[in-house]
């Protein structure tokens, strides 16, 4: 089995895709006008209008509602991610922050709230993690 998408269910799906290629400076494919994707080497970030989610069945997702998981996205430089989300981000939730496990994290919002991580490994421990990740 391969993880292949997370998807956010929005009201606002043309906000949030402007927002994400703003944060990430990947452009999004608009398959629909009610459906985009963000594509990585690792993964897809997927962004659906709220118009959907009666295919996916009865209140089966609902937009802006989610308080229980992070977006994750490795980054070169947490430091210079910072600097270049300013006027980006409305909501900051912390400053890049040493987390006890290796990682140097920055966490935001997005305009619908979800938390997003953007991280660099920051000890030889977590470099060499994410290096072996990346040759699975």
């Amino acid at each position: 089995m391969q993880f292949a998408a997370t998807r956010i269910i929005t009201d606002d799906v043309d906000g949030l895709v402007a927002f994400y290629e703003a944060a990430t400076g990947i452009t999004a494919d608009r398959l629909h006008p009610m459906f985009a994707e963000l594509r990585t080497p690792s993964g897809m970030l997927a962004i659906a209008s709220t118009a959907t989610v009666p295919l996916l069945g009865d209140n089966a997702a609902e937009a802006r509602a989610n308080r229980s998981i992070a977006l994750d996205f490795l980054v070169d430089d947490v430091d210079a991610t910072y600097d270049t989300l300013q006027g980006v981000v409305d909501v900051f939730v912390n400053e890049p922050t040493d987390m006890p496990w290796g990682n140097r994290s920055l966490l935001v919002r997005d305009p619908d709230g979800n938390l997003i991580n953007f991280f660099t490994p920051a000890t030889e421990a977590a470099q060499a993690r994410f290096a072996n990740e990346a040759q699975d």
